[in-house]
Parts: structure tokens; sequence; C-alpha cells
């Protein structure tokens, strides 16, 4: 391992994320209920211009009202873009009269370091002014052409910063590139086009001790294309995955959970490897195979995802 090594953020068990528009109360109550690990109040995309103010009131009503963490969700709200005149008061009014209820910040359309600089800023100083003593954490969504070339810069921004998103959808009108439905596979090209995007963005976050989380998958009736899509991510590290529907929560779930059998084999290859070292050995063999210290890494990643899901049931 290098000498240099950088801290990982805080652990949280975020395999599906739905996303709840700000300007639609009625849903807040089925999203309390749901088997979703990660909630986001969305101010951005998913609201009107005409709804700005009033989906701002009612995702604080919700904050201050709801018990997110009672149900064992993760609370977090999609703020509005550093290019438009809500994101401010977005920030001042979240943090002033809800910010004990706030678990995380979603930034949009992050694009450089600054951007991530402003929201810290703004929010260190409320919360000194409050003395708060929960730290609110900060996410940004790498979705521009732009984000993803300083996707480093960002990533080391702030020690508030606990993982990026891949936003496929602006990312694909950023690059001009020619897409079939947002997440999905163009059949024009020979795999799959996001898989750089994708694996950039979880390079990152593992150098840099941030959770990668996967984005949007447009098309509600196509859970099929839905868990393809996730499994590809899965398959290269990323930790979880957008619900904008919440039909497709239990999809990412699955994807996103280690199954049974996976989860015992990970702690045989810890138990023999603790054997090995007992006498004095640094590999061991399981099931005709050779194992290591870096099997034991990939089997400890298992164990602990697994150890999540079991705490929150």
């Amino acid at each position: 391992m290098s000498h240099t090594s950088y801290k990982s953020a805080k652990t949280r068990l975020q395999r599906s994320e739905l996303a709840v528009p700000g300007s639609s109360p009625k849903m807040f109550e089925k999203a309390l209920n749901s088997s979703a690990d990660y909630i986001f109040l969305d101010l951005e995309d998913a609201v009107s211009p005409n709804d700005k103010i009033s989906a701002r009131e009612n995702v604080i009503k919700a904050l201050k009202e709801l018990d997110w963490r009672g149900h064992g969700k993760t609370i977090s709200v999609r703020i509005n873009g550093l290019d438009t005149h809500y994101m401010y008061r977005d920030v001042v009014e979240l943090m002033m009269q809800a910010g004990e209820y706030i678990d995380t910040l979603l930034i949009p359309k992050v694009g450089v370091r600054d951007d991530v600089y402003m929201v810290d800023c703004m929010v260190t100083q409320i919360e000194q002014e409050r003395e708060l003593k929960n730290k609110v954490g900060l996410e940004c969504l790498i979705e521009s052409a732009l984000g993803m070339v300083n996707i480093e810069e960002i990533a080391q921004s702030s020690d508030r910063l606990e993982a990026l998103h891949f936003g496929v959808a602006d990312f694909a009108a950023s690059l001009r590139a020619r897409t079939v439905v947002i997440g999905g596979l163009n059949p024009d090209y020979p795999g799959d086009q996001w898989h750089h995007g994708l694996s950039k963005l979880v390079a990152t976050c593992r150098a840099f001790g941030l959770r990668p989380i996967d984005g949007p998958f447009g098309d509600i009736q196509d859970p099929d294309g839905y868990v393809k899509a996730a499994k590809r991510g899965a398959a290269i590290g990323i930790e979880g995955k957008w619900a904008i529907h919440p039909s497709q929560i239990e999809h990412a779930n699955d994807v996103f959970s280690p199954p049974a059998s996976e989860v015992d084999k990970a702690k045989r290859i810890i138990e023999e490897l603790a054997k090995a070292a007992a006498e004095g050995r640094g590999a061991a063999q399981l099931d005709g195979r050779m194992i290591d210290a870096a099997s034991e890494r990939m089997a400890e990643n298992i164990v602990n995802i697994d150890n999540l899901i079991q705490s929150k049931k």
C-alpha cells in the first residue's frame, strides 16, 4: 500500500436512493415507509421554477415533522445549482430551520472544487451560529464534462464530502451523446457507453475515501433494464443506485446486497487466513483456490456491507 492514504467518509448504507420531488408532499409519507436506504427530497430538476419556494417550505416541514432517522432512513436534500438564484436561500433556510434533521446536502452539477467550497462555507457558518452538533455531509453530482475532467479535485474539496453520484442524463447532454433512455444503452454503441464515466467515478471515490453512487434509469416500465444497469455498476464497485420510482427500490436493494453464499464464503476466507497467520503463513487455500491478503480485503468489504444490512433489520 502507498504511504499516502485518505480517510474514508462516514459509512452509510446507500444501496437504494429514492428521489422525491419537494413539490409533492403527498409522496413524503410513502417514501418514509418505503424500503429505500436513502431518501433525497429534491428542490432541483424535479421542481418547476414556479414551485421552488413552496417546495423548499414543504421540505423543511417534512424534515422537522417526519421521523426519517427513526425509520432507518438517511435523509438528504438536493439543493438547486450554483448557477441559479435559488441555491443560497436553499442552504440558508434549510440549515437555519432544519439543519439538525439533515444528514447530507446533494449539490447538483458540480463543475469545479470551488462549487463545493461555497456550500461548505455556508453550511459551516450556519452550524457555528446555531451551535449544531450534527455535522451535515455533502454529496456531489458529477453530471457534466467539466465536472468529470475535474473530478479528482472535486473529490478532495471538503472534509464534509461523502459521496459522488453519476448524473447520467445531464452528463449525456453535456457530451452531446446520443441516448435512447436515461441510463440505458444505445444499441449503436458496442458495449456500455457509460462505463468510462462510471469507472472514473468509482476509481476517484475509492482513492479518496468516498462512496460511488449511480444515478437514474429513466424507463420505469423496464425493470430488467434497471437491474442490468445496476449489475454493471455493482460489478465495478458502485455501492448503490437511484430509484426514481418506488418500483425500483427493491431491485437496487437486491443487486447491491451480497447474497448469503457470498457472505458465507467471505467469512470463511477471513477465518482460513487467520488460521494461516497463526501458523506463520501469509497465504492459504480454500475450495482448491489460493487466497491471500488481497482476498481478505475483498472479503472484508463484503462482510462490512452485510453487517450494515443486518443492523438495519
